[in-house]
Protein backbone atom coordinates (compact mmCIF):
# COMPACT_ATOMS: atom_id res chain seq x y z
CA UNK A 1 0.00 0.00 0.00
CA UNK A 2 1.49 3.35 -1.07
CA UNK A 3 2.07 6.11 1.45
CA UNK A 4 0.04 9.30 1.10
CA UNK A 5 2.48 12.20 1.14
CA UNK A 6 1.45 15.71 2.16
CA UNK A 7 3.56 18.20 0.19
CA UNK A 8 1.45 21.24 1.10
CA UNK A 9 2.90 24.21 2.94
CA UNK A 10 1.66 27.53 4.29
CA UNK A 11 3.91 30.56 4.16
CA UNK A 12 2.45 33.62 5.87
CA UNK A 13 -1.06 32.50 4.95
CA UNK A 14 -0.10 31.68 1.35
CA UNK A 15 -1.36 28.14 0.96
CA UNK A 16 0.65 26.11 -1.55
CA UNK A 17 -0.05 22.55 -2.66
CA UNK A 18 3.67 21.84 -2.73
CA UNK A 19 6.89 23.74 -1.86
CA UNK A 20 8.14 24.26 -5.43
CA UNK A 21 7.80 27.76 -6.88
CA UNK A 22 9.52 29.77 -9.60
CA UNK A 23 12.26 32.32 -9.04
CA UNK A 24 11.61 35.89 -10.14
CA UNK A 25 13.13 36.84 -13.46
CA UNK A 26 13.31 33.31 -14.85
CA UNK A 27 9.63 32.61 -15.49
CA UNK A 28 8.37 35.84 -17.05
CA UNK A 29 4.80 36.36 -15.94
CA UNK A 30 4.12 32.62 -16.03
CA UNK A 31 2.00 32.92 -19.17
CA UNK A 32 4.57 31.69 -21.68
CA UNK A 33 5.14 28.50 -19.72
CA UNK A 34 1.46 27.56 -20.04
CA UNK A 35 2.43 26.27 -23.49
CA UNK A 36 4.88 23.78 -21.93
CA UNK A 37 2.88 22.33 -19.03
CA UNK A 38 0.13 22.97 -16.52
CA UNK A 39 1.64 25.72 -14.36
CA UNK A 40 -1.12 25.09 -11.81
CA UNK A 41 0.75 21.99 -10.64
CA UNK A 42 3.34 24.25 -8.96
CA UNK A 43 3.14 25.65 -5.46
CA UNK A 44 3.17 29.28 -6.64
CA UNK A 45 4.44 31.52 -9.41
CA UNK A 46 6.75 34.46 -8.75
CA UNK A 47 6.67 36.89 -11.67
CA UNK A 48 9.58 39.00 -12.92
CA UNK A 49 10.28 42.19 -11.00
CA UNK A 50 8.02 45.15 -11.71
CA UNK A 51 9.07 48.79 -11.32
CA UNK A 52 7.02 51.99 -11.36
CA UNK A 53 8.09 52.96 -14.89
CA UNK A 54 9.00 50.84 -17.89
CA UNK A 55 12.67 49.83 -17.99
CA UNK A 56 14.59 48.83 -21.10
CA UNK A 57 17.29 47.18 -19.01
CA UNK A 58 21.04 47.13 -19.47
CA UNK A 59 22.90 47.28 -22.80
CA UNK A 60 23.71 43.95 -24.48
CA UNK A 61 25.31 41.50 -24.23
CA UNK A 62 23.25 40.64 -21.15
CA UNK A 63 23.89 36.93 -20.66
CA UNK A 64 26.89 34.65 -20.88
CA UNK A 65 27.26 31.03 -19.85
CA UNK A 66 29.94 30.12 -17.32
CA UNK A 67 31.07 26.75 -15.95
CA UNK A 68 28.06 25.38 -14.05
CA UNK A 69 26.26 28.70 -14.25
CA UNK A 70 25.00 31.74 -16.04
CA UNK A 71 26.12 35.34 -15.67
CA UNK A 72 23.34 37.82 -16.41
CA UNK A 73 22.90 41.57 -16.41
CA UNK A 74 19.31 42.10 -17.50
CA UNK A 75 18.85 45.27 -15.45
CA UNK A 76 15.25 44.66 -14.40
CA UNK A 77 13.83 45.16 -17.89
CA UNK A 78 10.03 45.22 -17.51
CA UNK A 79 6.95 47.02 -18.89
CA UNK A 80 6.15 48.97 -15.71
CA UNK A 81 3.29 48.78 -13.22
CA UNK A 82 0.62 50.40 -15.42
CA UNK A 83 1.07 47.84 -18.18
CA UNK A 84 1.30 44.99 -15.68
CA UNK A 85 -2.01 45.90 -14.02
CA UNK A 86 -3.90 46.72 -17.24
CA UNK A 87 -2.53 44.11 -19.62
CA UNK A 88 -0.89 41.25 -17.71
CA UNK A 89 -3.05 40.62 -14.66
CA UNK A 90 -6.26 40.20 -16.75
CA UNK A 91 -4.52 37.34 -18.59
CA UNK A 92 -3.74 35.48 -15.38
CA UNK A 93 -7.13 33.86 -14.92
CA UNK A 94 -5.68 30.57 -16.14
CA UNK A 95 -3.10 30.65 -13.33
CA UNK A 96 -5.08 29.47 -10.31
CA UNK A 97 -2.20 28.97 -7.88
CA UNK A 98 -0.86 31.86 -5.77
CA UNK A 99 0.81 34.62 -7.78
CA UNK A 100 3.62 36.43 -5.99
CA UNK A 101 4.66 39.72 -7.56
CA UNK A 102 8.25 40.86 -7.26
CA UNK A 103 8.67 44.63 -7.00
CA UNK A 104 11.79 46.80 -7.23
CA UNK A 105 12.60 50.47 -7.10
CA UNK A 106 15.24 53.16 -6.84
CA UNK A 107 13.78 54.66 -3.67
CA UNK A 108 11.68 53.46 -0.74
CA UNK A 109 8.81 55.60 -2.00
CA UNK A 110 8.70 53.59 -5.23
CA UNK A 111 8.34 50.32 -3.36
CA UNK A 112 5.58 51.86 -1.25
CA UNK A 113 3.67 53.08 -4.28
CA UNK A 114 3.95 49.72 -6.02
CA UNK A 115 2.83 47.87 -2.90
CA UNK A 116 -0.14 50.18 -2.46
CA UNK A 117 -1.31 49.70 -6.04
CA UNK A 118 -0.88 45.93 -6.04
CA UNK A 119 -2.70 45.68 -2.70
CA UNK A 120 -5.91 46.27 -4.63
CA UNK A 121 -5.34 43.41 -7.10
CA UNK A 122 -7.21 40.22 -6.23
CA UNK A 123 -4.86 37.97 -8.22
CA UNK A 124 -1.83 39.01 -6.16
CA UNK A 125 -1.24 36.68 -3.21
CA UNK A 126 1.94 38.30 -1.88
CA UNK A 127 4.75 40.71 -2.68
CA UNK A 128 8.43 39.91 -2.97
CA UNK A 129 10.65 42.91 -2.33
CA UNK A 130 13.59 42.62 -4.69
CA UNK A 131 16.16 44.60 -2.76
CA UNK A 132 19.08 42.56 -4.03
CA UNK A 133 19.46 42.91 -7.79
CA UNK A 134 23.17 43.56 -8.49
CA UNK A 135 22.56 44.80 -12.02
CA UNK A 136 21.03 48.24 -11.47
CA UNK A 137 22.66 51.57 -10.68
CA UNK A 138 20.23 52.66 -7.95
CA UNK A 139 18.28 50.68 -5.36
CA UNK A 140 19.45 47.09 -5.60
CA UNK A 141 22.53 46.53 -3.48
CA UNK A 142 22.17 49.96 -1.91
CA UNK A 143 19.26 48.54 0.07
CA UNK A 144 20.39 44.97 0.59
CA UNK A 145 23.76 45.75 2.17
CA UNK A 146 22.41 47.95 4.95
CA UNK A 147 20.48 46.38 7.82
CA UNK A 148 19.10 49.81 8.74
CA UNK A 149 17.83 50.43 5.20
CA UNK A 150 16.33 46.94 4.93
CA UNK A 151 14.36 47.40 8.15
CA UNK A 152 13.24 50.91 7.15
CA UNK A 153 12.09 49.71 3.71
CA UNK A 154 10.22 46.73 5.14
CA UNK A 155 8.45 48.86 7.75
CA UNK A 156 7.39 51.36 5.07
CA UNK A 157 6.00 48.71 2.73
CA UNK A 158 4.16 46.97 5.58
CA UNK A 159 2.24 50.19 6.18
CA UNK A 160 1.21 50.36 2.50
CA UNK A 161 -0.26 46.90 2.03
CA UNK A 162 -2.08 44.09 3.78
CA UNK A 163 -0.41 41.53 1.52
CA UNK A 164 2.25 39.18 2.90
CA UNK A 165 5.75 40.55 2.30
CA UNK A 166 8.69 38.38 1.28
CA UNK A 167 12.08 40.13 1.32
CA UNK A 168 14.63 38.76 -1.18
CA UNK A 169 18.15 38.86 0.19
CA UNK A 170 21.50 39.28 -1.52
CA UNK A 171 24.55 37.07 -0.94
CA UNK A 172 26.77 40.08 -1.68
CA UNK A 173 26.87 41.22 1.94
CA UNK A 174 29.20 40.84 4.89
CA UNK A 175 26.62 39.18 7.16
CA UNK A 176 23.39 37.90 5.62
CA UNK A 177 22.06 36.90 9.05
CA UNK A 178 22.16 40.53 10.21
CA UNK A 179 20.26 41.61 7.09
CA UNK A 180 17.72 38.81 7.53
CA UNK A 181 17.09 39.77 11.12
CA UNK A 182 16.59 43.39 10.08
CA UNK A 183 13.95 42.36 7.53
CA UNK A 184 12.21 40.24 10.16
CA UNK A 185 12.33 43.12 12.64
CA UNK A 186 10.77 45.36 10.00
CA UNK A 187 7.79 43.04 9.68
CA UNK A 188 8.66 40.73 6.80
CA UNK A 189 6.43 37.67 6.70
CA UNK A 190 9.07 35.55 4.95
CA UNK A 191 12.49 35.74 3.32
CA UNK A 192 13.78 34.44 -0.01
CA UNK A 193 17.46 33.77 -0.59
CA UNK A 194 19.68 33.98 -2.38
CA UNK A 195 19.79 36.36 -5.30
CA UNK A 196 22.74 36.15 -7.69
CA UNK A 197 26.40 36.44 -6.75
CA UNK A 198 28.17 39.42 -8.30
CA UNK A 199 30.69 38.37 -10.96
CA UNK A 200 32.46 39.22 -14.21
CA UNK A 201 33.73 37.52 -17.35
CA UNK A 202 36.51 39.10 -19.45
CA UNK A 203 37.03 38.42 -23.15
CA UNK A 204 40.80 37.97 -23.27
CA UNK A 205 40.98 38.58 -27.01
CA UNK A 206 39.02 41.82 -26.83
CA UNK A 207 40.63 42.61 -23.46
CA UNK A 208 37.41 43.88 -21.94
CA UNK A 209 34.38 42.59 -19.98
CA UNK A 210 31.92 40.58 -22.03
CA UNK A 211 28.73 41.96 -20.53
CA UNK A 212 27.52 45.36 -21.66
CA UNK A 213 27.14 46.33 -18.02
CA UNK A 214 30.59 44.85 -17.27
CA UNK A 215 29.43 43.08 -14.10
CA UNK A 216 26.56 40.66 -13.68
CA UNK A 217 24.87 38.21 -11.37
CA UNK A 218 26.06 34.60 -11.31
CA UNK A 219 23.26 32.03 -11.06
CA UNK A 220 22.93 28.30 -11.54
CA UNK A 221 24.50 25.20 -9.94
CA UNK A 222 27.78 27.05 -9.28
CA UNK A 223 26.20 29.04 -6.43
CA UNK A 224 24.22 26.21 -4.82
CA UNK A 225 26.64 25.47 -1.95
CA UNK A 226 26.73 29.19 -1.11
CA UNK A 227 22.94 29.36 -1.10
CA UNK A 228 22.49 26.22 1.01
CA UNK A 229 24.91 27.56 3.61
CA UNK A 230 23.13 30.91 3.77
CA UNK A 231 19.71 29.27 4.11
CA UNK A 232 21.17 27.14 6.92
CA UNK A 233 22.47 30.23 8.74
CA UNK A 234 19.41 32.42 8.25
CA UNK A 235 16.73 29.83 9.00
CA UNK A 236 18.23 29.25 12.44
CA UNK A 237 18.40 32.99 13.18
CA UNK A 238 14.83 34.11 12.33
CA UNK A 239 11.34 32.93 13.24
CA UNK A 240 9.79 33.50 9.82
CA UNK A 241 9.73 31.10 6.84
CA UNK A 242 12.61 30.99 4.39
CA UNK A 243 12.32 30.28 0.66
CA UNK A 244 15.55 28.83 -0.67
CA UNK A 245 16.97 29.22 -4.17
CA UNK A 246 20.24 29.13 -6.03
CA UNK A 247 21.14 26.43 -8.51
CA UNK A 248 18.24 24.07 -7.84
CA UNK A 249 18.06 21.55 -10.70
CA UNK A 250 16.84 18.32 -9.12
CA UNK A 251 14.77 17.04 -6.21
CA UNK A 252 17.99 16.24 -4.36
CA UNK A 253 19.05 19.88 -4.72
CA UNK A 254 15.68 21.00 -3.38
CA UNK A 255 15.96 18.60 -0.45
CA UNK A 256 19.29 20.13 0.54
CA UNK A 257 17.60 23.51 0.91
CA UNK A 258 14.61 22.07 2.76
CA UNK A 259 16.83 20.14 5.17
CA UNK A 260 18.86 23.33 5.67
CA UNK A 261 15.70 25.09 6.83
CA UNK A 262 13.79 26.28 3.75
CA UNK A 263 10.02 25.91 3.84
CA UNK A 264 9.84 26.25 0.05
CA UNK A 265 12.26 26.27 -2.87
CA UNK A 266 12.41 28.28 -6.07
CA UNK A 267 13.67 27.06 -9.43
CA UNK A 268 15.43 29.76 -11.43
CA UNK A 269 18.11 29.30 -14.06
CA UNK A 270 17.24 25.65 -14.63
CA UNK A 271 13.91 26.73 -16.16
CA UNK A 272 15.97 27.77 -19.19
CA UNK A 273 17.67 24.38 -19.41
CA UNK A 274 14.64 22.22 -18.68
CA UNK A 275 11.29 24.05 -18.69
CA UNK A 276 9.58 21.17 -16.88
CA UNK A 277 12.22 20.97 -14.13
CA UNK A 278 9.81 22.23 -11.43
CA UNK A 279 7.42 19.35 -12.16
CA UNK A 280 10.27 16.85 -12.12
CA UNK A 281 11.33 18.21 -8.73
CA UNK A 282 7.81 17.89 -7.32
CA UNK A 283 7.66 14.26 -8.46
CA UNK A 284 11.13 13.65 -7.03
CA UNK A 285 10.19 15.09 -3.64
CA UNK A 286 7.16 12.81 -3.47
CA UNK A 287 9.23 9.77 -4.48
CA UNK A 288 11.84 10.57 -1.82
CA UNK A 289 9.20 10.91 0.88
CA UNK A 290 7.57 7.62 -0.08
CA UNK A 291 10.90 5.81 -0.11
CA UNK A 292 11.94 7.29 3.24
CA UNK A 293 8.54 6.87 4.88
CA UNK A 294 8.00 10.61 5.28
CA UNK A 295 4.28 11.41 5.36
CA UNK A 296 4.60 15.20 5.51
CA UNK A 297 7.28 17.26 3.72
CA UNK A 298 7.27 19.66 6.67
CA UNK A 299 9.00 16.96 8.74
CA UNK A 300 12.13 17.59 6.66
CA UNK A 301 12.32 21.36 7.11
CA UNK A 302 15.52 22.13 8.99
CA UNK A 303 16.00 18.48 9.93
CA UNK A 304 19.76 18.74 9.35
CA UNK A 305 20.18 21.08 12.32
CA UNK A 306 17.25 20.33 14.56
Amino acid sequence: MSIEVDLSIDIAGIKMQNPVITASGTFGFGLDYLHYYDVNKLGAVVVKSITKNKREGNPPPRIIETPAGLLNSIGLANPGIDFFIKEVIPQMDSIRIPVIVSIAGDEIEEYVELASRLDKQDRVAALELNISCPNVKKGGLEFSTSAEQVEKLTVSVRKATSLPIIVKLSPNVTDIVEIAQAAAAGGAHALSLINTVLGMVIDVKMRKPVLGNKKGGLAGPAIRPIAVRMVWDVSQAVDIPVIGMGGICTAEDALQFIMAGASAVAVGTWNFVNPTAPLDIIDGLKEFCIKEGVKDIKELIGCSWK
